[in-house]
Parts: structure tokens; C-alpha cells; sequence
């Protein structure tokens, strides 16, 4: 049975890590043993060796790009979606070695060698994703402490209401300067906005951090009970600026962890145009 918590590069006791080291190995070992004719003077492409590894490399990349359906067959009996993903993690790794070799390190201004660069890219933008699904997780989990994103946002609207209410008992101008920070923390979207705005994590600009700071410079213009109010306002206003950190934070990790897909399926789809290409330039116009 699969532990719970084994991660995908542990997969069964790394067993895609083994079937890319033997794969990778082989590969290597079949380089170095092949004798291409003199015409050639070292292995390439267009031999048999390099036709071989270069059907193994299309091959490896259809079936990896397979993972994406496969991950959104939730019922598909054919594997667990955690085998899947070691499988595409070490096998894409193994492209590295399988295609450079296939390309007998000859590179120049062509589509093969754009079929190349987007592959690479296409793995390093694996590898920032691997990375993330490793990371990510464990600092999400610390600084939610046993919450939810849901629970957070709930009580950062009961601690809204809380200073509205302490705000009564003073001036009209902290009642303003409270009502306006909460109107504009929902204008402006200030604990999420736009997906970039999410990576961008602590906002030092946020209405509410704003408002807190204006709110202390204050403190020597009250007296009698409005000092108790005040004091009390002000330590509202900084659990809802460590709170709203928090949440930032959290919708931040999320962010990280979605940021390499706008790159790596882009990127694996001109991947798959440049390969056909690559395929239809070399049986067709050599």
C-alpha cells in the first residue's frame, strides 16, 4: 500500500527514477558504442542510432503530455495519478540525455534546434514545478496553524465589524477612517486582485495597514475613555493587518504553485509544433 505521504520522486520506492537512469544509461552506452559510417565521422540524426533515440524522445514527449488528461480522468483505472506524475517527472527528465544525444551535439539556427530549446524549457519549467508541489505545501499548511482561508476571511470581517463598533466611541474622524479603509480594502480587491497581484504577497499599501498607522499617530489627542477605545482600536487594527498578512501569504504559496503552469503548457504545446515540424523537415525535405 502507498503511504500517504510519499512523494511523487519516491513513488514506489523511485521506480520511474530507475527506469530513466536505465533508459538514460542505455541511451549513452548505445552512443558510445556506434560506429557510424566514415561519411558521418561521429553519431547524428540522420543515423540509425539517432533515428532510434529521436522516435524514443517524440514518443517520451506524446505520452508525457498525456499526464494533463489523465490527471482530469479522476475514474481512469490505468495507473494512479501520483504514479503518472513520477513517471512524467523522471521520464521528461531523461529527454535531456536522449535528446541531445539524438542530436549528436549539433546545434545551429533551425527548427531542430528550436525543438531542442523548447524542450529544455519546457523541463526547467517542469523542475521550478516540481519544486513548488515539494515546498509549497509545507509553508501553506504552517501559516494557516490549523485553519482555513475560509475561517481567516471570516474573522477578518468580524474584526472589521469589532472596530467599527469600538470606533463609535470616538471622533467622527476615526469612525471615517475606519469605514473608508474597509471600503476601500473591497474596492481595490486587497486581499486578492489579479494573479499577479497574488505572487506580490504582503501589501505594505493595503487600506487597513493604513489606516493603523494613521490611527496611531493619533494616540495623544485622546483622553479619559477615549484612550481606552483608542488603545483597543489600534490592537484590533494590528490583528487585522497580521491576519490579512496571512491571508496574502496563503493566496501567495497558492499563486506560486500555479505560476509555472502558464509557462510549462504553452510551452509544451510549441514544443509539440516545433517536434512535428521537425519530423516533417527531416523525412520530407532531407
Amino acid at each position: 500500500m502507498l503511504r500517504q505521504h510519499q512523494s511523487i520522486l519516491e513513488f514506489r520506492h523511485g521506480r520511474y527514477l530507475k527506469v530513466a537512469l536505465l533508459l538514460c544509461a542505455a541511451s549513452i552506452v548505445a552512443y558510445a558504442w556506434h560506429s557510424p559510417p566514415a561519411v558521418y565521422l561521429k553519431p547524428y540524426g540522420g543515423t540509425w542510432l539517432g533515428y532510434t533515440l529521436g522516435t524514443i524522445g517524440a514518443v517520451l514527449v506524446l505520452w508525457l503530455m498525456l499526464l494533463g488528461i489523465r490527471k482530469r480522468r479522476y475514474q481512469s483505472s490505468i495507473g494512479s495519478a501520483q504514479g503518472w506524475t513520477s513517471a512524467h517527472v523522471y521520464l521528461g527528465t531523461s529527454l535531456i540525455i536522449i535528446a541531445t544525444l539524438h542530436s549528436g551535439f549539433e546545434f545551429g539556427w533551425n527548427i531542430h534546434t528550436l525543438s531542442y530549446v523548447l524542450m529544455m524549457l519546457v523541463i526547467g519549467s517542469g523542475f521550478f514545478g516540481v519544486f513548488s508541489y515539494l515546498r509549497y505545501p509545507g509553508y501553506m499548511t504552517k501559516n494557516l496553524d490549523g485553519e482555513t482561508l475560509e475561517t481567516m476571511l471570516l474573522k477578518l470581517a468580524d474584526l472589521e465589524r469589532k472596530c467599527k463598533r469600538i470606533a463609535l466611541d470616538l471622533p467622527d474622524e476615526v469612525n471615517t477612517l475606519i469605514t473608508n479603509a474597509s471600503k476601500s480594502a473591497v474596492e481595490k480587491i486587497a486581499l486578492g486582485g489579479s494573479f499577479w497581484r497574488q505572487l506580490a504577497s504582503v501589501d505594505p499599501r493595503h487600506p487597513m495597514r493604513l489606516a493603523r498607522d494613521e490611527l496611531l499617530a493619533m494616540g495623544k489627542r485622546f483622553a479619559g475613555g477615549q484612550t481606552k477605545a483608542h488603545e483597543q482600536l489600534v490592537v484590533e487594527m494590528a490583528r487585522i493587518v497580521a491576519l490579512t498578512d496571512r491571508v496574502r501569504s496563503h493566496l501567495r504559496f497558492r499563486a506560486l504553485m500555479q505560476v509555472w503552469l502558464y509557462f510549462h503548457v504553452p510551452l509544451s504545446f510549441a514544443l509539440l509544433a516545433a517536434l512535428i515540424a521537425h519530423v516533417i523537415s527531416v523525412f520530407y525535405f532531407w
